[in-house]
C-alpha cells in the first residue's frame, strides 16, 4: 500500500524583530481577499504572509511573488512587501469598458482586482463605452498606477450566458485563444503519416482495434485492440494518441499547452489544451484512419493474469467507434459488432477491478450530472449519467496502462537516482478528519479500524457495501469522500491510496492533460536509454496540479451558473431536496429532481428556532425544539431567489406540517449568504469602486 507522505516543516512562531523571519525573503502564491488584503502562501510554512494593498506592487491574485518580511506580530503573523512578480497566473481579464474621448479603462468583473486596466484608444479593437470585453495586460511598470492592456475580444453582442462562460474561463487564468504562432505551428504539421516513421514503429494496423467514448466526444485519445494468442492468452493493447510526436519540446505550441496544462470542460463548451487541428484531427484516433500511438500491450488471460507486457510507439487503424451506450448494449444483450471481443474484454476488466478492491482500492461511486442545453446554451433539462460496465471496461484498462507505465519508469535510474517523473499520487486520509468521520459512522453501526492504511481502506469498503439502500447511504458516501486527500502530481512517489497502487501516473490522455505528454517523453527516453534528468520536474508537477485545480474551480463555477440559469423558472415553487452541506450560517440543499444546490440561511430559519452548528454531528440543531438539519436529511425547500451575477440560489425551508411561513414570503428574498457562500460566488461590485488613472 502507498506510504504516508512526510509532514511539512512549520514556520517559527516568534514575535517582533527578534524573529529570525525579520527581513527574510520568501517565494509564494499571492491570495487576495475580497476586502483587498493579500496573503502570500509559502510552501511548508504554517502561517501566510500578510501583505497590505499598498505593498502589493504590481502583483495580482494568484501570482507567484517574491516577498520580503518587514514585521512579525506578537502572535507570529509575518507581514511583508512584494518585491517582485515571478510568474503571472492571469494576463486576461473580463469586465466592462469605460471609454472617454482621451482614454479608456476596463473595470474588471473579478472582485479582488484592486485596480482597473488602462486601455489606449488605439487598442480598443472597436470596443465601446459600457460594452463587455476581454482585455489582455501588455505592460505594468512600477511607475504606473494601472496596468496597460489591449482588447482581445468584445463580448457585448453575445448572449449573457456566453459572456458568463468566457468570463469564468478568464477569471481562472485560462486564455480563450491560442497565439498566432502556435496556430501556425499546428497548421504546418502534415496530415499524412510519415512513411519512414511508420517503419520505426510496431505496426498494429492488422489487429482488431476500436474506441469507446461519450457520444459527443470529438477527440478520441485512447483505443483498445485484442487478438488471441496460444495457450489461453490474449494480446490486449491500450493505444494512446502520440501527442509527443507532434508537439515538440520548447516550441510555442508546447509552451502554450504547458501553461494551460489541461483542457477545461464547461457545460456548453470545451477549452482545449491543444489547437483543434491537433486534438480533433491529427491525434484523434478516428475510425478508418491510420494513426500514430504510444501503446502498452499486454499478454493476458481470461482471469486477468498478465504474462508480460510491451511499451512503445505504434501505428494503429481503428476499425470501429463505439459510444458508451452502444458498448453497454452489447454487454447487456451479447449482440452487436465484435460482441465476442467486447464481452471478453469486459470479463477481463471485471477481474482486474475485483483484484484492485481486494488489494485495497476504495470503491467510491459517483453520479455525473449534466445539463441538456438548447442551441443557445440555455439549460432545458438535467441528465444523470451513471458508471456502467462499458465505462468500467475502459477505466480498468486505462488504470492498468497507467500503473504499468509508472512501474516501468520507477525501476529506472539516472545518475544513480530515481528518474524525475510526474507520478500521480494520493495521500492517506487526514487523521483528524478520519477520526471525526469514523466516530460519526459508528452511530450507524459502522466500525472503522484506524490502525493502518490497509485496514482503513477495508473499513471504507465494508461501510460502502453495507450502507447500500439505507437512509444514511448518501450522507456517509459524501462525507467519506470529503475525508480523502486530493490527488496531485509530484516526483515524490508515495503511491495512490484511493486506487491501492504503489506506482501510478497519467499516461492515457495526452490530448487533454500535459502531465501525460511529459510521461510519454520520459518513457521514450527510458526506451532509448537516453534519460535526461529534468531538474524542474517538481515545479512542473506543481504547475500542472495548480492548473487542474483551477480547471475544476472553473467547471464548478460554470455548473453553478447553469444551475441558477435553470432554476430561475422555478422561483416560488417547492421541491423535495437533500441536505448537502451544513455550516454555522445555514445549510445547503440539493433538489432531488434537478440536482441543483441552494442555501437556506440561519436568518431564514430564525422563525422556527435558534440554531447552532455541531461540527462533530455535521448538523444544525435547534436549541429549543431539537430539530436537526444534517447532511443526507430529506427536506422540502422553496426556491426564493436566484442571482446569475452571484451564481447563487436562495432556498427557504418548508416544514412538513405546513408551508404557511415560507409561502407567505413567496416572491420575496431570503437574506443572502454573501461571502460565506460555499460556491465561492462573487459578490456584487462594491459601491463607489473608483477608477485609478494611469
Amino acid at each position: 500500500m502507498p506510504k504516508k507522505k512526510k509532514k511539512e516543516q512549520h514556520i517559527p512562531r516568534k514575535s517582533g524583530q527578534k524573529s529570525p523571519l525579520a527581513n527574510r525573503e520568501a517565494v509564494g502564491i499571492l491570495d487576495v481577499s475580497r476586502g483587498g488584503l493579500g496573503f502570500v502562501k509559502v510552501e511548508g510554512w504554517e502561517q501566510d504572509i500578510l501583505v497590505r494593498p499598498e505593498d502589493m506592487g504590481t502583483a495580482f491574485d494568484g501570482d507567484q511573488v517574491r516577498v520580503q518580511i518587514t514585521y512579525v506580530s506578537a502572535k507570529g503573523r509575518p507581514e511583508g512587501i512584494i518585491k517582485d512578480v515571478l510568474k503571472r497566473t492571469q494576463t486576461e481579464f473580463s469586465g466592462r469598458l469605460e471609454v472617454s474621448d482621451k482614454f479608456a479603462f476596463l473595470i474588471p468583473d473579478k472582485e479582488n482586482m484592486r485596480v482597473d486596466i488602462f486601455v489606449p484608444l488605439n487598442a480598443l479593437k472597436g470596443g465601446k463605452n459600457g460594452e463587455h470585453a476581454i482585455v489582455k495586460i501588455t505592460d505594468w511598470s512600477r511607475k504606473s498606477r494601472n496596468p496597460v492592456g489591449e482588447v482581445v475580444e468584445v463580448l457585448t453582442n453575445q448572449r449573457q450566458n456566453q459572456i458568463a462562460m468566457k468570463s469564468i474561463l478568464v477569471e481562472n487564468g485560462f486564455p480563450l485563444h491560442f497565439s498566432e504562432e502556435a496556430l501556425e505551428e499546428a497548421a504546418r504539421i502534415p496530415d499524412v503519416l510519415d512513411s519512414a516513421e511508420i517503419k520505426r514503429r510496431k505496426d498494429c494496423r492488422n489487429v482488431l482495434t476500436f474506441t469507446i467514448d461519450p457520444v459527443d466526444a470529438k477527440d478520441f485519445d485512447d483505443a483498445i485492440s485484442i487478438r488471441p494468442l496460444k495457450g489461453g492468452y490474449f494480446e490486449v493493447g491500450v493505444h494512446i494518441a502520440d501527442v509527443s510526436y507532434y508537439v515538440e519540446p520548447d516550441t510555442q505550441l508546447d509552451k502554450e499547452a504547458y501553461e494551460r496544462a489541461t483542457s477545461v470542460y464547461l457545460p456548453d463548451r470545451v477549452l482545449p489544451m491543444l489547437p483543434e487541428h491537433i486534438s480533433n484531427v491529427l491525434c484523434s484516433l478516428r475510425p478508418k484512419e491510420d494513426k500514430f500511438t504510444f501503446s502498452a500491450i499486454f499478454q493476458i488471460n481470461r482471469e486477468g493474469k498478465i504474462k508480460q507486457y510491451w511499451i512503445g510507439r505504434t501505428v494503429i487503424h481503428s476499425d470501429r467507434r463505439y459510444t458508451y451506450e452502444e458498448a453497454q448494449e452489447i454487454i447487456e444483450t451479447g449482440k452487436g459488432d465484435y460482441a465476442e471481443e467486447i464481452l471478453l474484454l469486459n470479463s477481463i476488466a471485471r477481474k482486474l477491478r475485483g483484484e484492485r478492491f481486494k488489494k485495497g482500492a476504495i470503491n467510491f461511486s459517483s453520479q455525473e450530472v449534466r445539463f441538456k442545453l438548447d442551441s443557445e446554451g440555455t439549460p432545458i433539462g438535467i441528465e444523470i449519467k451513471e458508471s456502467k460496465e462499458a465505462h468500467q471496461l475502459i477505466e480498468e484498462l486505462m488504470l492498468l496502462a497507467n500503473r504499468t507505465v509508472a512501474e516501468y519508469v520507477g525501476k529506472r535510474t539516472v545518475n544513480n537516482a530515481p528518474v524525475p517523473f510526474p507520478y500521480r499520487v494520493h495521500d492517506v486520509p487526514n487523521e483528524d478528519k478520519l477520526a471525526v468521520f469514523a466516530a460519526f459512522a459508528s452511530r450507524f453501526g459502522h466500525k472503522f479500524n484506524l490502525n493502518d492504511p490497509d485496514k482503513i481502506a477495508k473499513s471504507f469498503n465494508e461501510m460502502l457495501e453495507n450502507v447500500q439502500g439505507k437512509p444514511e447511504q448518501h450522507v456517509l458516501e459524501q462525507l467519506g469522500i470529503r475525508t480523502m486527500a486530493k490527488a496531485i502530481y509530484t516526483t515524490d512517489n508515495i503511491g495512490h491510496y484511493g486506487l491501492g497502487f504503489d506506482d501510478y501516473c497519467h499516461f492515457t490522455s495526452p490530448i487533454r492533460r500535459y502531465p501525460d505528454v511529459m510521461v510519454h517523453r520520459i518513457v521514450q527516453q527510458c526506451i532509448d536509454e537516453k534519460i535526461k534528468a529534468d531538474k524542474k520536474m517538481e515545479a512542473k508537477c506543481r504547475h500542472c496540479s495548480d492548473q487542474e485545480r483551477k480547471a475544476m474551480e472553473a467547471e464548478r463555477a460554470a455548473n453553478k451558473y447553469k444551475q441558477v440559469e435553470y432554476m430561475q423558472q422555478f422561483t416560488g415553487e417547492t421541491f423535495e431536496a437533500v441536505v448537502s452541506g451544513v455550516s454555522s450560517f445555514g445549510f445547503w440543499a440539493e433538489t432531488v429532481a434537478h440536482k441543483c444546490e441552494g442555501l437556506v440561511s440561519v436568518a431564514d430559519l430564525a422563525e422556527f428556532d435558534e440554531f447552532t452548528f455541531l461540527e462533530s454531528d455535521y448538523a444544525l440543531v435547534g436549541l429549543h425544539t431539537g430539530k436537526r438539519f444534517r447532511i443526507g436529511d430529506k427536506v422540502n425547500i422553496q426556491v426564493v431567489a436566484t442571482s446569475l451575477e452571484k451564481r447563487q440560489i436562495d432556498f427557504a425551508y418548508v416544514p412538513e406540517e405546513g408551508a404557511e411561513g415560507p409561502k407567505a414570503r413567496k416572491g420575496g428574498r431570503v437574506k443572502s449568504a454573501g461571502k460565506a457562500s460555499r460556491s465561492n460566488s462573487p459578490k456584487a461590485p462594491a459601491k463607489g469602486k473608483g477608477r485609478k488613472k494611469k
